[in-house]
């Protein structure tokens, strides 16, 4: 075109041509907590050993798998290259990087023990991650199970009921009420499945959207303690996750009143949370800790008495993990009777839907053979 160029910058990594395509399954700037609790693992280890921060970044940077946190760790480090320290480097990406781990670095860094700090906060996230996997070995059986049930009964209502029904036709004889029941949804089904597909489709997208509002968490959240099979489950999950949270931004050196706001926001249950709020306000006015949790009910009397204990000793943090890693193994063992109850359970129930259709489909046989041996 006969123009020539005046300066030539190089384009960063990932821009332009080189930008690699994304079809959204990442989920934004989120990163899978495991992969948090590796690079803190590896970060505090790092730094224990005398490495620089530049240098640690880098190197977690380079060796990472996650994308979203090779991302986010270039930009933190290109904070930290701008004359930033360490936490607020991380704190510039709290959507990416949870409020007890920013909290614990700043504690950590401020007092001279980062290393420390960090490997406390691989301890949390570790402890975290073995939490969730408990609660996912719980619920993934039953979930299965339904799906298995729900499809096979979608099944036989739209493919097996209609060969039935043409059989049924050419007896000239009245159905059975059940047979007779059978029928109709099954000939209802044209419009009946796609209104139930758009319904789903429709729940699931409010549901992701609106799940964290404070709306939605103010009705759902008490509901998931008070839920007959899972009310125990869920109770046990919070208290274990306050305890093992307070107790390391406790050894960490964070102040109590934030390690309160923060642990509330994380327990992931609003009466939780709210409970927590109005102890903070109490611990601000001048009370322990120990008397306005033993006001809410939310807190079994052992996790009060323990804290009292731990606040007359000196000794909160140990008596906080000892708490935490009471109702951690609470939760494994909660989770093994949860699965070994509910497999027959859902076993009878997949058995009585699918045998009841079954026996729906074959009374009318059955009328016909008796009605016969009667003639």
């Amino acid at each position: 075109m006969g123009l020539a160029p005046v300066s030539i910058e190089e384009a960063p990594p990932g821009t332009g041509l080189q930008r690699e395509i994304s079809f959204g399954s990442g989920g934004g700037d989120s990163v899978p907590l495991k992969d948090l609790a590796i690079m803190a693992r590896q970060m505090a280890t790092m730094i224990g050993a005398g490495l620089s921060i530049l240098r640690t970044l880098s190197v977690l940077e380079s060796q990472t798998s996650s994308k979203n946190l090779q991302r986010m760790l270039t930009k933190v480090r290109d904070e930290v290259e701008r004359g930033g320290s360490v936490s607020e480097s991380f704190a510039a990406f709290d959507h990416t990087f949870p409020p007890v781990m920013i909290s614990m670095m700043r504690a950590g860094e401020t007092g001279g023990f980062l290393d420390r700090a960090l490997a406390s906060v691989a301890e949390t996230f570790e402890k975290e991650v073995k939490l969730r996997a408990a609660i996912r070995s719980a619920l993934t059986y039953p979930v299965i199970v339904l799906i298995m049930a729900v499809l096979a009964v979608i099944g036989m209502l739209v493919f097996i009921v209609p060969i039935f029904k043409d059989m049924f036709d050419g007896l000239g004889s009245e159905l059975p009420w059940p047979t007779q029941l059978l029928v109709t949804i099954s000939e209802q089904m044209v419009w009946i499945l796609p209104v139930v597909l758009v319904l789903g489709l429709a729940s699931w997208i409010w549901w992701a959207r609106n799940k964290h509002t404070a709306r939605v968490r103010r009705t759902i959240d008490p509901w998931k303690l008070r839920a007959p099979v899972f009310g125990k489950l869920a109770r046990k999950v919070a208290i274990a996750r306050f305890a093992r949270n307070l107790s390391n931004m406790t050894g960490a050196g964070v102040p109590i009143l934030q390690s309160l706001k923060i642990v509330g926001e994380t327990s992931g249950n609003w009466v939780i949370e709210q409970a927590l709020d109005r102890v903070g306000e109490q611990v601000r006015k001048g009370s322990s800790l120990s008397a306005p949790l033993a006001a809410e009910q939310v807190f079994p009397p052992m996790v009060t008495q323990m804290v009292s204990v731990g606040e007359d000793s000196g000794a909160l943090e140990p008596m906080l993990d000892k708490v935490a890693e009471f109702y951690e193994q609470e939760v494994e063992t909660a989770s093994e009777q949860l699965t070994a109850t509910i497999e027959p359970i859902m076993i009878a129930l997949l058995g009585v839907v699918i045998g009841g259709m079954v026996i729906a489909l074959y009374l009318p046989i059955f009328s016909i053979a008796s009605a016969v041996q009667g003639g």
